[in-house]
């Protein structure tokens, strides 16, 4: 067996064994308002607090106004990452225009051009850290986290060997500039807004 087919594997395992898992959190009693994603294995509920959604019909809108009703952006759909068990579904993402789904009904990491994550108190860990070297891994040209906590935006380009090799950190209220990226906008924040960490 070469190293591709071992890759693939590995690949179909973590695809079927995410199957599994999704089909079992579909007929768990999910409390409405949480989302339910897998990171590395791990199965990661968080609520959905207005400030979190607030930033993210900002940012759809910003990217509907800049490329038209019919780009492929989308909130909360499963999209499986590389690494292990990564069923990821991004607050934000943006498909390129050649996107297709896969053969069982799935859109395709290998298609994303932008992702954005937006804080949440039980999960920046997450955004930091597993979900970031997945994206980086995928080749996600571009990653935007929105931290509400930190009233701050960190851009994320360049990826290469797992890692993101350039980043941008701006403050709410300073213009994203992703003109140089494949996603070509501004991003204006100075509406995005702050939250308080939980007591």
């Amino acid at each position: 067996m070469t190293v591709l087919d071992e890759e693939i594997a590995m690949a179909d395992a973590n695809t079927r064994r995410l199957d599994e898992w999704f089909r079992r959190i579909e007929r768990m009693p999910v409390p409405e308002g949480f989302r339910v994603e897998i990171v590395g294995g791990n199965i990661h509920m968080t609520p959905q607090r207005d400030t979190h959604w607030e930033i993210i019909r900002r940012i759809v809108r910003a990217v509907e106004d800049r490329f038209g009703m019919d780009v492929r952006v989308f909130s909360d759909v499963r999209i499986d990452f590389p690494g292990h068990q990564n069923g990821f579904c991004p607050d934000v993402a943006v498909l390129g225009d050649s996107a297709r789904k896969d053969d069982e009904g799935r859109w395709r990491h290998q298609d994303v051009e932008f992702v954005t994550e937006v804080i949440s108190q039980g999960t920046a860990s997450n955004d930091y850290g597993p979900k970031k070297t997945a994206y980086a891994l995928a080749e996600v040209p571009v990653y935007l986290v929105v931290d509400p906590y930190q009233g701050r935006c960190h851009l994320y380009t360049q990826p290469k060997d797992g890692e993101y090799t350039s980043e941008l950190s701006v403050a709410f209220g300073t213009d994203v500039d992703m003109t140089t990226t494949l996603l070509d906008l501004t991003l204006h924040t100075e509406e995005f807004p702050r939250d308080r960490p939980p007591e």
